[in-house]
């Protein structure tokens, strides 16, 4: 009873603040809050629209249709903070949705974060974080949560490798004995699809158009392996020789084109992490294989092609888009046991 009291008095979070989208889990009910990383404001006065609600969803129907009063942007890039204000608004609007304003103790908080994140950025979080109504705030790195989300066994003296596909990083780790081992993070990831389908269109069909139409080909017809049955869509844009908005039919062998640079380097970012491993764990891995999170491992065929292209297997977890964010609530529901590899505003705990 007590415990149940204290959950609601000050629910634990777990936050996956991702450059694309945040996600929040209120420990003991669930994810609660899955939002597009936009926030919409003034640009004069770079006030938030809509009384400080223009955040999530509602801005992000506002990029690239905006008048030039308003501008809708991003306050995270590559994975870290880029706008530190912004930031802080878009947390405390999201973690306000989350818990409710009837709350009288701020909550205990895991956030996860890219690898590579240096100290200062580091230091955004934390201060972001805290000034948006978190309490005590944690940090763990985004390859070790999705292991933990995807319920792999990192405790285990065997190789555990995992990859998270975000928009912003990609996130990749092997993890023995419950620490990581091997840790590779590329600023080459679900970003770089859409603005590679951005430029292929304006130097094949002298076409415009934004990234959000770029996000929704490839959501439509990127693929990483061939398809059994290829399609084609409509994609509607601004002609760039006429001026007048004009139509261009594109197929999904030519997105799968595309697509194919990007997919490189995501598959050497992970042979390089397996290169870097002792050999007892690469042996491992032959067995154990590796398991794709994020909304990368959405993309049609990316198991199969990274099978062929790192001669291991792949499985995609089951609900990818949320395993680091489940990942992060574990970590809190289960404190004492992962406390030792989680970082505070005072340094490693």
């Amino acid at each position: 009873m007590l415990q149940r009291l204290h959950r609601w008095v000050s629910p634990g979070l777990g936050i996956d603040l991702g450059t694309a989208n945040t996600l929040i889990a209120v420990l003991g009910t669930g994810i609660v809050v899955n939002e597009p990383s936009v926030v919409a404001l003034a640009r004069d006065s770079r006030r938030i629209l809509g009384r400080g609600t223009a955040v999530g969803k509602l801005a992000r129907q506002m990029l690239g249709r905006t008048p030039d009063t308003i501008s809708a942007v991003r306050p995270l890039s590559e994975g870290v903070i880029t706008d530190f204000k912004l930031c802080e608004a878009m947390l405390k609007y999201f973690v306000r949705k989350a818990i409710g304003n009837g709350r009288a103790l701020r909550p205990r908080t895991v956030i996860a974060v890219p690898g590579r994140i240096s100290p200062v950025e580091k230091r955004a979080v934390f201060h972001s974080a805290e000034r948006s109504g978190a309490g005590k705030v944690y940090l763990i790195e985004e390859p070790r949560a999705a292991a933990i989300g995807a319920g792999m066994p990192i405790s285990e003296p065997i190789a555990s490798m995992v990859c998270d596909l975000g928009g912003g990083t990609t996130e990749a780790a092997v993890l023995s004995l419950g620490d990581i081992v091997v840790s590779k993070s590329s600023r080459v990831a679900g970003e770089h699809f859409d603005q590679a389908i951005v430029d292929y269109l304006r130097r094949q069909y002298s076409l415009r158009i934004g990234l959000q139409t770029a996000e929704q080909v490839k959501i439509d017809l990127g693929s990483a392996w061939r398809l059994s049955h290829e399609h084609a869509m409509e994609v509607r844009g601004l002609d760039l020789v006429s001026g007048v908005p004009r139509k261009a039919i594109v197929t999904s062998e030519e997105i799968r084109e595309v697509m194919l640079r990007t997919l490189e380097e995501i598959g050497a970012c992970l042979r390089e992490t397996i290169e870097q491993c002792p050999p007892e764990l690469i042996s491992d891995l032959a067995q154990t294989g590796l398991v794709l999170t994020g909304g990368g491992a959405l993309i049609r065929g990316i198991d199969q092609y990274l099978r062929e292209y790192l001669g291991i297997p792949v499985r995609i977890d089951d609900d990818p888009t949320t395993t680091v964010a489940r990942g992060t609530a574990i970590c809190l529901e289960h404190l004492s046991q992962w406390k030792h590899v989680l970082m505070s505003d005072s340094g490693n705990l």
